[in-house]
């Protein structure tokens, strides 16, 4: 029995343990979070039955990925790339709108989100660029700007619907290239030129962007209903996201008030994460007796860490952002013991992408960062995200599993 278990999941342990931990927190937190939902549907156990559905599905999808030898991967960079192209386009053009992001396609009845799809491509071509340009003192000169022919054009379709992701894809790049030894005077000078576009970007946002307030929004809601839509100029197109840009910047940037002072109908979701979090203690309240979930809107998504941390406690936080640093470390292990760049790069480059959307997603939850939106990878209720995240911890046992080992290691790798 153990042996039929052994051949189904195989790959790295320690990946596999990490990953089985996020799947239990996700599958226990998500439940308690979505009150919100059950309330409306009426429904108690329809959305955690199609959380945990979506969970076993990953698992699946995990395991397909990690049976595929790690050297087929560079033959889907093609595919995959037309695919993200095609996807990011139609998003924009057609895509279906939730609040005022269209970040959905809807397809057959399927919805699903193309950056998610995107992110993981650009990856596995950076991955594939750095390995085949590396020479004996690091990468050469032309891989920097292959990359960025890759990168940039992916970045400007996907901040145009989301500015986070767009970023944070860009940040695990940056990485890539640093630890693919892109010559350092190239990152530099890319260091300073993304610092001028982020200001210029901020100085536009301010510009463009109205910062409406409640009543404003609500009236402005009321009008839309009532009135015909105005045909928007070319600007207004690009940046139709302004408002909620600046709106997050200016609540981020404003000084903290006190409790007494705190709006709870203007800032609800920021006020609410926080209670939660002040209201955890050491220990907790104990899985599935939060209160904030019920006021929390996004309570099973951008915030559940809140309500991890309202739950389990200061030490069910350092928990969870334990087993990224984990997640992290081991991949960063296996990455030195391959023999060949390709698969290294790939699986950091899938780690990054998991760690630096925690990251983001963490910040958030505590108040370090602005809201962006980000879900927790691996925990937070999701979709498509949910399922190809399980895809990515697949590709990164595939290397683990197929990938050919050094020679000056002891460690003999289990081939396909």
């Amino acid at each position: 029995m153990n042996h039929k278990i052994g051949r189904i999941f195989k790959g790295d342990k320690v990946i596999w343990m990490v990953f089985f931990f996020l799947c239990m927190i996700s599958v226990v937190e998500v439940f308690s979070a979505s009150s919100g939902l059950t309330y409306k549907s009426q429904n108690y156990i329809g959305p955690i039955v199609y959380h945990a559905g979506t969970i076993i599905f990953g698992v699946v999808v995990a395991v397909i990925t990690l049976n595929i030898p790690c050297r087929y991967f560079k033959l889907m960079t093609p595919f995959l790339l037309l695919v993200s192209a095609f996807t990011l386009l139609w998003v924009l053009v057609a895509g279906t709108k939730v609040g005022d992001a269209g970040r959905w396609i809807n397809l057959f009845g399927f919805t699903f989100q193309p950056s998610e799809i995107a992110k993981g491509t650009i990856v596995l071509a950076v991955a594939q660029i750095l390995a085949a340009m590396q020479r004996e003192n690091g990468a050469d000169k032309k891989a920097f700007k292959w990359i960025l022919w890759i990168t940039l054009p992916a970045c400007l379709l996907i901040g145009l619907e989301n500015l986070s992701t767009a970023a944070m894809l860009f940040a695990v790049v940056f990485i890539m290239m640093f630890i693919g030894l892109v010559p350092m005077r190239q990152l530099g000078k890319l260091a300073g030129i993304i610092i001028a576009i982020g200001f210029a970007a901020f100085f536009l946002i301010m510009l463009v962007g109205h910062d409406l307030s409640e009543e404003e929004k609500q009236l402005t809601k009321t009008e839309q209903i009532d009135q015909p839509k105005k045909e928007k100029n070319f600007v207004e197109k690009m940046f139709h996201r302004a408002d909620t840009w600046k709106s997050r910047i200016m609540k981020f940037s404003k000084p903290k008030p006190t409790p007494k002072e705190y709006d709870l109908d203007k800032d609800a979701q920021v006020a609410h994460a926080n209670i939660a979090i002040v209201s955890s203690g050491i220990m907790g309240k104990g899985p599935g007796k939060s209160t904030e979930r019920d006021f929390l809107a996004q309570a099973f998504s951008d915030f559940i860490y809140a309500i991890i941390i309202e739950e389990l406690g200061i030490i069910g936080a350092f928990a969870v952002a334990f087993l990224y640093v984990v997640l992290l470390y081991r991949t960063a292990r296996i990455a030195s013991r391959c023999e060949n760049n390709f698969p290294a790069f790939l699986a950091m480059g899938l780690a990054l992408l998991l760690v630096v959307q925690a990251t983001f997603n963490m910040m958030v939850a505590v108040g370090l960062a602005p809201v962006t939106g980000q879900p927790l990878p691996l925990i937070s209720k999701g979709g498509t995200s949910t399922i190809i995240n399980c895809a990515y911890i697949g590709t990164i046992l595939s290397v683990s599993r197929s990938a050919k080992i050094k020679k000056n290691k002891e460690i003999v790798p289990e081939m396909a």
